[in-house]
């Protein structure tokens, strides 16, 4: 589906918008993303619609057409704030399930109902019923990057940034902690509390291995490695600095090094990069098939039809919306 623009005339009415994106973006593919830039941007107006787009979503999303931009945390506080009578959520299905969970009378929209998650798919409700009844007693803390019957089964939800936080909120000796394996390990190596895991993986994350890092080591000076918790151990390990993408992209801002390389989904890079010109990326590409099946193509057909739209079983939901509203009172 393409917008009926005129390019010369999208070219001149996204250049604000090209601005941000320039150093990341060839000026040659501006092109055939304005008119989709200017559509969406105008249809967000009519429609009273918001764009919620994660820190993996491409910079021409991410920095043209979305409105509140951040990790999964941050999506989920923000989204309850909005006015909008329509949420556009630009990243996997689990994010638009949690927003629709804490706007229940909001239409929210997926633009691909296909783009979902490794992650997610790696544990059922009946899993985690089946732990509680392994560890009777023990409380359940859930990724937010589960389906909304997984969050249903669960205490208290939690992300990669607050996880921690999370665990020792509980004032227990030990929790069942699902599904990533690797923010399990994470997690236990942070806190006293002894946590039960189970062995779900990202498929981006956990491709990257500690031997690559040691590699780029070698190949470039000055190298400053930032990695996400959800990556192996001995990723972690080889790192300088390990956290949220939200707490990467402040390291980064905050600190500036020489040359960083940051080691999560590929377009995080891109984004960050896009405003910082005094810091060199290296990019070891591994992409999220699923985030990347969101595009501004989509974007403009689900405004333009208000369409696929995201709903959940009122029986699923309340109890769902409990542990992501207790996660984010903390």
């Amino acid at each position: 589906m393409q917008p009926t623009t005129n390019i010369p005339a999208a070219l001149k009415s996204t250049a604000r918008f090209y601005e941000r994106v320039k150093r990341v973006i060839p000026d040659v593919e501006w092109p055939v993303h304005a008119p989709y830039v200017e559509a969406i941007n105008a249809l967000k107006e009519s429609r009273n619609a918001v764009i919620l787009a994660h820190n993996y979503q491409t910079p021409e999303i991410f920095h043209c057409v979305a409105d509140i931009t951040g990790d999964s945390l941050a999506l989920a506080r923000k989204a309850v704030e909005t006015d909008a009578d329509v949420i556009v959520l630009a990243g996997v299905h689990f994010m638009a399930e949690t927003a629709k969970l804490l706007n229940p009378d909001k239409l929210v929209l997926i633009p691909d109902e296909r783009a979902g998650c490794s992650l997610a798919d790696s544990i059922t409700a009946a899993d985690i019923r089946a732990m509680r009844e392994k560890h009777p007693g023990a409380p359940v803390v859930t990724y937010v990057n589960t389906s909304a019957e997984v969050k249903a089964e669960s205490d208290i939800c939690c992300t990669s940034g607050n996880a921690v936080e999370v665990v020792e909120s509980l004032g227990v000796d030990e929790v069942i902690f699902l599904p990533d394996e690797y923010l399990a390990s994470y997690v236990a190596q942070q806190t006293d509390v002894r946590i039960i895991s189970w062995q779900g993986h990202c498929e981006v994350h956990e491709r990257f291995t500690g031997a690559q890092l040691q590699q780029y080591r070698e190949d470039y000076d000055e190298l400053t490695i930032i990695a996400h918790p959800e990556c192996p151990p001995d990723v972690l390990d080889a790192a300088d600095f390990v956290g949220s993408t939200a707490q990467m992209q402040a390291y980064v801002q905050t600190q500036r090094p020489t040359r960083v390389l940051m080691v999560t989904e590929c377009s995080m890079s891109d984004n960050v990069a896009a405003s910082m010109s005094d810091v060199e990326f290296i990019r070891p590409c591994n992409l999220c098939p699923h985030m990347k099946r969101i595009t501004l193509e989509n974007i403009y057909g689900a405004l333009r039809s208000l369409e696929p739209s995201v709903e959940i079983d009122p029986a699923i939901a309340g109890k769902a919306r409990q542990a992501v509203e207790r996660m984010i009172a903390i």
